[in-house]
């Protein structure tokens, strides 16, 4: 099965939310390419078509090879002016792409090796959200990670980092990187920190561990949504759990192919899923590294899986719905955007030729 151009030009006009990208793995090639010089980071290839096909991670045996490319990138990332462009031209680029409201991820402490403070990191990356919100329409909002392999002192403060950011534009706490060996239940006091603080949490869980390591975010951490979740089919009690108190899943396909969370587009559970009855989204992860944007990956649901154009909207729909922005303003966009996605789906009925081959629209 195959997604026409004209299918994928009214594929890329549909309303979508993005709420699973990181900041550190969704540069433009072109900037990387451009601050690398200016700042004298030697890159292994010096053009940028070159430099896209490097930092496409299509070789990773597992999440740790996948995680390794980021240190090109934080290389890069390490004064104001360069964290605000590549913030202001992530909403620039997803807005194009069709993207209505945006939720950034990015672990601070990572961008202060060359001397900023964690303030000057979250207000550089605000500033940016903020100018191409204000460019475009696109409504952008970020969410502060913890690393894992950091410890649990290193979350704490990023716990505090993301309450006392609150009225930036963070809304909500994370928990990244390697999950093998680093388990949920060792975050336990900086989840309950930003929970006490009215923050929402999310947790990277279910991607590099097991469906364990769900329960552990879950009942543990406290999460609100998962980022990937992609094993939760490996519990089915706890799936039923997920699944009756709604607790969104941030899946990210093309992704989970590259860490072997999953053998191939194909075999990803993210139908199964939502045929279940889990609250489901779909999202890039990382722009770079998986060579990816968000209407590509529905594009690809649509080819690999068989989701036809109104299931894509209903997953469109469902993103805006379980977004973490206060209640008032997701009550107004989602209006906004049901309306739109209604004309859209009226354009849908009424185009010409088969969308996608073998699958009814």
């Amino acid at each position: 099965m195959s997604l026409s151009a004209s299918a994928y030009a009214l594929l890329q006009r549909l309303p979508k939310a993005e709420l699973h990208v990181h900041l550190d793995g969704s540069l433009r090639p072109a900037t990387l390419l451009e601050l690398a010089a200016a700042r004298g980071v030697a890159l292994p290839v010096q053009d940028i078509e070159s430099l896209a096909r490097y930092m496409l991670v299509d070789d990773a045996r597992n999440l740790e090879d996948y995680l390794a490319r980021f240190e090109i990138t934080l290389a890069v990332m390490q004064d104001a002016e360069s964290l605000e462009r590549i913030a202001h031209e992530l909403v620039i680029d997803a807005a194009e792409d069709g993207v209505r409201y945006i939720e950034v991820r990015y672990c601070p402490w990572l961008n202060t090796r060359a001397g900023l403070s964690l303030e000057d990191v979250v207000r550089s990356v605000h500033r940016g959200l903020a100018r191409g919100e204000k460019e475009t329409g696109t409504i952008a909002r970020s969410i502060i990670c913890a690393l894992r392999n950091l410890g649990a002192s290193h979350a704490m403060e990023m716990a505090q980092v993301a309450a006392s950011h609150r009225t930036q534009g963070v809304v909500a706490f994370d928990l990244a990187g390697a999950e093998a060996g680093y388990p949920a239940r060792d975050f336990v006091e900086a989840f309950a920190y930003a929970r006490s603080h009215d923050l929402a949490v999310t947790v990277h869980a279910g991607e590099g561990d097991g469906a364990h390591s769900i329960r552990e975010a879950v009942h543990l951490c406290g999460a609100h949504r998962i980022g990937h979740g992609t094993r939760l089919g490996e519990d089915a009690l706890l799936l039923a759990y997920v699944r009756d108190r709604r607790i969104a899943l941030e899946l990210c396909p093309t992704s989970n192919v590259q860490t072997r969370v999953t053998a191939s587009f194909d075999e990803h559970p993210i139908k199964m899923l939502r045929n279940a009855g889990v609250v489901v989204t779909i999202n890039t992860d990382n722009r770079l590294m998986s060579g990816v944007t968000l209407t590509e990956e529905y594009a690809r649901c649509a080819e690999h899986l068989g989701f036809s154009m109104m299931e894509l909207a209903d997953l469109s729909l469902a993103a805006f719905e379980v977004s973490f922005l206060p209640w008032p303003e997701r009550v107004k966009l989602r209006a906004r955007v049901a309306y739109d996605i209604g004309l859209w789906l009226d354009d849908v009925h009424g185009f010409a030729e088969p969308l996608v081959q073998g699958v009814g629209a």
